[in-house]
């Protein structure tokens, strides 16, 4: 796919072979990524340089510390719509979270709550980086029964899998998609994320890459990295799905 671009180790930027990006934070004041219309509008500029067509946004639903409802992701989501069509910035964007995988999100899930969803019916969830969550499991049973087809945040960042990576298998086998940090291939997170993503790449683990942009650090370490051979390289050993949202 990418034969055209491989003349040199620095090739020319271009991300429309991915064409929509599944999970970012740049709605504005709703977590830990933009903090402003006018930081977010900045950043949606930078992604229609980069050739994403769509970008659809995922602000964190964090029970206790980004308490988030699909209520007020979407009056934000309606804003920032507006603000772009006045900004002349043109790319489409859409809503959907990331949830938290804990007992808020089990309560939601028990009591039939409407989730935000990346298209039709996917649905972004995580868990902490320092324990696996105890309904892991149970959610992704409960997602696919209800309809709803899991997409597992970064599971390359999840350093408690790396010395367990049946475990990684075992929640594929139940019907988990996983989405990779385009950052983790370039080791900005450290080699062990970069060495384990590398890993799943490997064995065919990975349907999806996500900018998971959240600040000015992320932005100027995509476009170093997105210049570079070895990207496009590791991208076109994914069967992507972005395209397909």
């Amino acid at each position: 796919m990418f034969n055209s671009f491989f003349r040199s180790s620095r090739i020319e930027r271009d991300l429309s072979f991915l064409g929509v990006d599944m999970h970012s934070h740049l709605l504005p004041g709703l977590d830990d990524g933009a903090a402003t219309i006018e930081e977010s509008l900045h950043y949606f500029g930078l992604m229609k340089e980069l050739g994403y067509r769509k970008c659809i946004l995922t602000p964190h639903i964090f029970n206790g510390v980004h308490n988030n409802t699909p209520s007020s992701i979407i009056q934000v989501l309606e804003r920032m719509k507006q603000e772009l069509v006045l900004a002349e910035i043109d790319i489409e964007i859409e809503a959907a979270a990331e949830y938290m995988v804990d007992e808020h999100f089990m309560e939601l899930l028990s009591d039939d709550q409407p989730l935000l969803t990346i298209g039709k019916n996917n649905v972004l969830i995580e868990m902490s980086y320092a324990a696996p969550s105890p309904f892991i499991e149970r959610a992704i049973f409960e997602l696919n029964i209800k309809g709803y087809k899991p997409i597992l945040a970064h599971p390359e960042r999840y350093g408690y899998y790396y010395n367990h990576f049946a475990q990684y298998e075992r929640l594929l086998e139940m019907g988990c998609v996983f989405q990779c940090n385009l950052l983790s291939l370039s080791g900005y997170y450290g080699l062990p994320v970069k060495k384990i993503a590398l890993k799943m790449i490997k064995s065919n683990f990975f349907k999806l890459i996500g900018t998971d942009l959240h600040h000015h650090n992320h932005v100027d370490a995509i476009k170093a990295f997105t210049i570079t051979k070895e990207f496009y390289d590791l991208a076109n050993q994914i069967p992507l799905m972005n395209n397909t949202l």
